[in-house]
C-alpha cells in the first residue's frame, strides 16, 4: 500500500481558544476563497477536485468546521456562526474581501457569510444547497440523532471495507486501497461524528440570519438528477434571495470537475 499524500494541514487558534483546521489549494495570488465543505466532510478533498482549483485562479482555503477533522467541537452552534470563524480566518491571511463557496450542508454556512460578512464577500456560491427546515418540525434529540448518525457511518465504512469506492454510488477503484482515500473516510465517518451532528442539529434550528437580506452576488447550483438534495431546495433559495442566479447541470449531488470550474470561474467575477 502507498503511503499517504495529503494536503498540508495548518491551524487557526481563535481568541476563546477553540482551534480551526484548514488547508490552502490553488495560486497564491489568486482570488481569496473560503470553502465551506459538506455534511459530513473534511477540510481533506478528492485528488480531481484540489486540481480543478490548481487550475483556476482562485486561492481557496478549506477549514474543518467545529467538530470536523481535529477542529474544536464548539457545541450548540447554529449556521451563523459560520461567519465570524471565517472573517477570523480570512483576518489570519490577510484578506480583507474574498469569496465562499459552500456545498449541500456548506451552503447555509456559505449564506451566513454572504449576509453577515456583506461588506467582504465578493461573492456567494451554493452548489446542491439546502433550504431552511420547516419550524413547525419538532426538535431534533441529540441523543436519538447521534445514535443514527453512527449507524449510518457504520454501515459506509463496511461497505468501503467489503471493496467499495469512495463515494456510495460511484464508479471507481476500492477506497480500502487507497490510503489517502481511508484517511479522508476516516475522518469524516470514524473519528468523531461531533460536526455531523452539530450540523444536523444546527439545520434544524433558525439559521440566525435572514436570506432574504443578502445583497451580495449569489450563484445556486444544482443537478438534474441529485436524489440527496431535491430540487426544491434550489428553487426556495432562487426566491428567497434577491437576485440570486439559477444554474442547472445534468447529473446528480455532486458534479464533476468541469462544473466545479464553472464555480470557481463565476467566483472570480
Amino acid at each position: 500500500m502507498d503511503r499517504m499524500s495529503l494536503p498540508e494541514t495548518s491551524e487557526l487558534r481563535l481568541a476563546d481558544g477553540r482551534v480551526l483546521r484548514y488547508g490552502l489549494h490553488g495560486p497564491k495570488d489568486g482570488h481569496p476563497t473560503i470553502f465551506h465543505g459538506g455534511t459530513p466532510s473534511s477540510r481533506w478533498k478528492r485528488p480531481w477536485l484540489i486540481a480543478a482549483i490548481e487550475r483556476s485562479e482562485l486561492r481557496v482555503l478549506i477549514y474543518d468546521r467545529p467538530g470536523y477533522g481535529g477542529s474544536t467541537r464548539d457545541p450548540g452552534r447554529d449556521v451563523a456562526e459560520a461567519a465570524s470563524d471565517t472573517a477570523a480566518l480570512a483576518d489570519h491571511q490577510g484578506w480583507t474581501r474574498f469569496g465562499v463557496f459552500g456545498g449541500s450542508g456548506g451552503g447555509p454556512h456559505a449564506l451566513a457569510c454572504a449576509a453577515l460578512l456583506a461588506d467582504r464577500v465578493t461573492r456567494c456560491a451554493v452548489l446542491s444547497g439546502i433550504k431552511p427546515s420547516d419550524p413547525e418540525k419538532p426538535a431534533r434529540d441529540e441523543t436519538e440523532l447521534r445514535a443514527r448518525l453512527a449507524e449510518t457511518a457504520a454501515s459506509i465504512m463496511s461497505k468501503v471495507e467489503a471493496g467499495g469506492p469512495e463515494f456510495p454510488g460511484e464508479p471507481g477503484p476500492a477506497a480500502r486501497d487507497d490510503p489517502d482515500a481511508m484517511a479522508r473516510l476516516r475522518a469524516t465517518f470514524v473519528d468523531s461524528t461531533d460536526g455531523w451532528v452539530d450540523d444536523s442539529l444546527a439545520f434544524a434550528r433558525p439559521w440566525g440570519f435572514d436570506p432574504s437580506t443578502i445583497a451580495v452576488p449569489v450563484g445556486v447550483w444544482r443537478g438534474t438528477d441529485d436524489e440527496t438534495v431535491p430540487a426544491e431546495n434550489a428553487e426556495w433559495l432562487l426566491t428567497h434571495i434577491p437576485e440570486a442566479e439559477g444554474h442547472v447541470y445534468t447529473g446528480g449531488h455532486l458534479p464533476g470537475p468541469e462544473i466545479y470550474s464553472e464555480i470557481y470561474a463565476w467566483l472570480r467575477g
